[in-house]
């Protein structure tokens, strides 16, 4: 393994000042730099930062305008394309993610195994007790969602913000055009399935203190839904029409067609059987049944097809001659 990787960290800073000092201090000596990112915090958690920490490592970044944890983290990730480091990882600045797990995030990235890895924390059984029930049951949604939009069909807990990502692949993002918001995590799993990286899940414990969440579930429902479905067409369109073709790019659509069809044709006949009060003739029950069963057939093998194609190999390993 690369022990001379450069390895930076980057924290998001909004209302953490009861938290962020003892982060700082936990991070250890393989991490050369620290960007704490202040998105315009009304606590002024980058002045306590400047202020009470004496680490050279440290860098202070700072937002005219609030961006969201997606807006700090871009700003975490151009600054160490910047310096021309390795490794970023991402922690929050809340205490809810111990910085001594940093080496489970990086080492299969050094390893070659991964381009971006992400914590899970539905690993342990016994640990998920401690998670809220509203939250188990979030995920687990988000989760499904997930796994739909990105395309990554082996991850699961997709809101967890523990990341470490791999800065070459980071150079082949769109920055600009990720979520800036809480749709921030999801989004750059289906950026990093659109360049082929490959993605892993980290196992880690939840842990819940006295941080304050941000986070208002009646507000992004909507937003989340709407966001996963354009994600899912962009990623079907990028995937299966624009850089390839396959013959899962035919199964979908027929699939569709032939289920749509026979619904229709079928649900036409039922309700004018229902009022005509006679019963619908075999032949048209199977008329409507075959390509409902056959598009039901096309639409699985599409799905087998996608979960197949799950990014496996790094490509920081290919991209890595570019630098030179």
């Amino acid at each position: 393994m690369n022990s001379t990787a450069k390895i930076a960290v980057v924290i998001p800073s909004y209302r953490v000042t009861r938290h962020i000092l003892g982060v700082l201090a936990a991070i250890g000596p393989q991490v050369q730099r620290i960007y704490v990112v202040d998105d315009r915090c009304p606590d002024g958690s980058g002045d306590l930062v400047e202020r009470e920490c004496r680490d050279p490592r440290v860098r202070v970044l700072r937002h005219a305008e609030n961006q969201g944890v997606g807006g700090a983290v871009m700003s975490g990730y151009r600054a160490a394309i910047e310096e021309n480091l390795d490794i970023v990882v991402k922690i929050d600045g809340d205490g809810q993610m111990d910085p001594s797990l940093l080496d489970r995030f990086v080492q299969p990235i050094l390893r070659g195994e991964a381009d971006y890895t992400k914590g899970n924390r539905f690993f342990d059984l016994e640990h998920i007790r401690q998670m809220p029930a509203l939250r188990l049951f979030g995920n687990a949604v988000l989760s499904l969602m997930t796994k739909v939009s990105s395309g990554y069909w082996d991850l699961f807990d997709p809101t967890n913000g523990y990341t470490a990502l791999q800065v070459d692949v980071a150079r082949h993002l769109p920055l600009d055009k990720i979520s800036r918001r809480y749709f921030f995590e999801t989004d750059m799993l289906f950026r990093l399935n659109t360049v082929n990286a490959a993605v892993i899940d980290v196992p880690m414990d939840a842990s819940y203190g006295d941080e304050i969440s941000n986070l208002k579930i009646s507000k992004i429902v909507s937003e989340f839904l709407y966001k996963h479905v354009r994600n899912f067409g962009k990623r079907l369109f990028y995937n299966y029409y624009l850089r390839n073709m396959s013959l899962a790019s035919l199964e979908l659509p027929l699939g569709l067609g032939l289920l749509v069809m026979g619904a229709s044709y079928g649900g036409w006949h039922w309700i004018e059987s229902a009022r005509a009060g006679v019963a619908t003739s075999a032949g048209t029950v199977m008329l409507s049944a075959l390509p409902v069963l056959m598009g039901m057939q096309l639409i699985l093998a599409f799905l087998a097809y996608d979960i197949a194609a799950v990014p496996r190999r790094a490509i920081h390993l290919a991209l890595r001659p570019e630098r030179q």
